[in-house]
């Protein structure tokens, strides 16, 4: 018996809420060249933005690739909080 790669697929969404529409557009503008670069057949991050909310959208065929795709993810949006945390203490 030969068991199929494709037993199931994972789909996830994940939020990041603004405290306002500019910060929001700020992010997208900067995370949108890097989702461009990120090129995978086993996982796909889309991004929408509505008002002050960052939608991440993944769509994996497996766990690792969801797990990396997940990590993409969470390291931008530890940049932004990073990049924030410094402009207000300047």
């Amino acid at each position: 018996m030969t068991l199929s790669k494709d037993h199931f697929k994972i789909h996830s969404i994940i939020k990041f809420k603004f405290e306002n529409s500019d910060l929001c557009s700020i992010s997208y503008n900067s995370f949108l060249p890097e989702l461009d670069s990120i090129k995978s057949t086993r996982s796909k991050i889309s991004m929408e933005k509505k008002e002050s909310i960052l939608i991440f959208t993944i769509e994996s065929k497996d766990i690792i690739a969801f797990r990396a795709s997940v990590n993409e993810i969470i390291s931008f949006g530890k940049i932004v909080d990073q990049t924030l945390h410094i402009s207000e203490n300047f």
